[in-house]
């Protein structure tokens, strides 16, 4: 009984203070025009380019001969859900669903944070997180995408099938959630996770494609992507620009890109250790030998933050979905990813000096913004390795066996207690 009244009270807490940060969160979105908030650049994305990519969409067509362009067709539908609110103008109807999204990610953690044995530190540190973004991740449609792999891996135990569905739409809409089924234990779980994922991914992208033009066009752009000002190669491009580099800063692709000597070789080591951090994540899940229930989404964690690491491009949003798996973590107080969220937060806090409130520095390649970047990529990489460390440590046959119940065959349920599948 105090253990419900305990969690009650927690929940209120996080009520409160979502309702609080969410209004400060929107007061800053209306001020976006104020010069340290950007000077109008954070809602210019949903209120130029999505409106225009919305008119494109609204006609069955992806936008195919804009380089900016650069998603996987499931974004349109994204895109397109503001007409669910045709009283509102586009701008407020889309701040309204990411909101509700927001709000559904929010009450999905403190459900599951709830239950015994489980925390909720997870529902406070997403609550308390995301703001640190300040406005931003109501310009994006980013909450969104993090919600469907929130859910995915929250649902894993429940349902491995909607887990898979989950998954597999969120990775129609921006890849990454795919890595979220990459933890789930091996045997009949895993198949059915992947096999519905499969089978959802076909069947959406399938209907994609029979309900607009050019569904597969964004690969065009992806493809001439360059190395961005705030990836980790265009942190060391943008300190050798101090050192003599003759490149610069140019604005293409829909982001800002260093071009000059050595780009192509920077752009080429990053593809290289992407392939790298895949191997490594292969190789874990070979040479795993036990799962207890925070695995999958220890797993998520590490292997999204490896993959954001190691890319040619290190967005502000990105940051969304880093905080979102690592409040995932912390509903379980078996993950090993603890000191990682940590390392996150800061992140999360340095990013929002990097983009929108000191960018001009980070552009012009000042000290200042190399610093900047220095420190954030810096923890973000330092992340990367103690996730991925704390994982491989946490799932080695060198720690205490964890026994095991399988699932009946034909059960669409996990075993509620720790698994050990090796």
């Amino acid at each position: 009984m105090n253990r419900l009244r305990v969690n009650s009270r927690s929940a209120l807490g996080v009520t409160a203070l979502w309702l609080a940060s969410r209004a400060l969160m929107l007061w800053l979105l209306a001020h976006d025009d104020t010069p340290l908030l950007g000077g109008g650049t954070v809602s210019r994305e949903v209120s130029r380019l999505y409106v225009e990519w919305y008119g494109v969409l609204a006609h069955g067509a992806f936008p195919t001969h804009d380089v900016l362009w650069q998603y996987p067709p499931g974004a349109g539908v994204l895109l397109l859900a503001p007409r669910l609110l045709p009283w509102l103008p586009y701008f407020q109807a889309f701040v309204v669903l990411t909101l509700a999204m927001d709000a559904l990610v929010t009450a999905a953690l403190t459900h599951a944070g709830g239950r015994p044995g489980h925390s909720l530190l997870g529902a406070a540190l997403w609550t308390g997180g995301l703001p640190l973004l300040l406005h931003l991740p109501l310009a994006r449609y980013d909450v969104q995408v993090t919600a469907l792999a929130v859910l995915s891996l929250l649902m894993l135990k429940r349902s491995t099938r909607a887990c898979g569905v989950l998954g597999a739409l969120g990775a129609l809409v921006k890849v990454w959630p795919a890595l979220v089924l990459l933890g789930t234990p091996r045997g009949p779980a895993s198949r059915r996770a992947w096999g519905w994922a499969a089978a959802a991914g076909t069947a959406s992208l399938g209907a994609l494609a029979v309900l607009f033009d050019h569904p597969l066009s964004f690969l065009q752009g992806q493809g001439g992507r360059g190395v961005q000002i705030e990836s980790l190669g265009g942190t060391v491009l943008n300190l050798a620009r101090h050192a003599g580099w003759p490149g610069r800063a140019r604005y293409q692709y829909g982001a800002t890109e260093l071009v000059g000597p050595h780009v192509y070789a920077v752009a080429t080591l990053s593809l290289t250790l992407t392939s790298v951090s895949l191997t490594l994540l292969v190789l874990w899940r070979l040479q795993a030998q036990r799962w207890s229930e925070a695995t999958p989404y220890d797993a998520a964690l590490s292997a999204v933050l490896l993959f954001t690491v190691t890319s040619r491009v290190i967005s502000p949003q990105y940051m969304v979905w880093l905080l979102g798996l690592a409040a995932v973590c912390l509903t379980s107080r078996h993950t090993s990813q603890r000191p990682v969220a940590a390392l996150v937060l800061a992140a999360a806090a340095l990013s929002t000096l990097v983009f929108p409130m000191h960018y001009a520095e980070v552009v012009n390649g000042t000290w200042a913004g190399c610093l900047l970047m220095l420190a954030r990529n810096g923890i973000l990489a330092a992340a990367a390795v103690l996730s991925f460390m704390r994982l491989w440590r946490s799932t080695g046959p060198d720690e205490k066996t964890v026994q095991t119940t399988e699932p009946r065959a034909g059960s669409d349920r996990l075993p509620d207690r720790a698994l050990s599948l090796s």
